[in-house]
């Protein structure tokens, strides 16, 4: 039988953002079927979401399910979550762009991935340096829709206590009145907008790949509007 409706495949679906976003996407209607990929149990129910039990290190062992409209990377991880650099660009850079050789090779148009604000090969600091080179590696696919989302700091309440983190966003909490204009970008941004803004650029192509955090909160805005 023919799918009436689109399919989505959700990478990181048990993540901050990741959860809000297939959520979003079972209620919305064009969506018929939400595929999930992980090792966490996401503990929810729906009649258009089927779960996966897999190692996302292993991404080419479920190729054969990698068929759909578009993929949703939701994967990432911290310094402090994992200390090891080695580990920490098989999961930021590996997984990503694993991904998308597998759209690319079974034909899924689009695939958006949550980036990082000060992603740049070049930079000397270890995790912008990781995400600029998980990028460039990305688009090499030259899938028709690519897009890379670079939030700046992402607020909301995480399962996984990081104090380094609640004590940035305290910190970039109390500045926020500063950052206007050209410094808009570095304003903290929900989870719940970026997830907006995920759905919104699979249905409305941009003319650039990478949306910056500022852009982010526009699209994500006019998706709620």
């Amino acid at each position: 039988m023919e799918r009436q409706g689109k399919k989505a495949i959700v990478l990181g679906a048990t993540g901050l953002v990741g959860r809000l976003l297939t959520r979003k996407l079972l209620k919305n209607a064009q969506y018929s079927e939400v595929l999930i990929m992980g090792r966490t149990p996401f503990g929810e129910r729906d009649p258009k979401l089927t779960e996966i039990r897999a190692d996302l290190h292993a991404l080419e062992d479920f190729e054969h399910l990698f068929s759909g409209d578009v993929v949703f990377c939701c994967i990432g991880t911290t310094k402090a979550k994992t200390p090891d650099k080695k580990k920490y660009k098989a999961i930021d850079y590996g997984i990503p762009v694993t991904a998308a050789g597998l759209c690319k090779a079974n034909g899924i148009p689009a695939f958006l991935v949550i980036s990082a604000l000060g992603a740049n090969p070049q930079s000397s600091l270890f995790y912008n340096r990781i995400k600029g080179e998980m990028e460039a590696a990305v688009l090499r696919y030259d899938l028709p829709h690519t897009y890379l989302l670079q939030p700046s700091l992402i607020g909301g309440n995480r399962s996984e206590t990081r104090k380094g983190e609640k004590l940035a966003i305290k910190i970039m909490g109390l500045l926020q009145p500063i950052f206007r204009g050209p410094l808009a970008k570095y304003r903290i941004i929900e989870p719940d907008t970026i997830a907006e803004a995920m759905i919104y650029l699979a249905e409305k192509p941009q003319a650039t790949p990478r949306i910056p955090s500022d852009q982010i909160q526009k699209l994500g805005q006019e998706a709620k509007s």
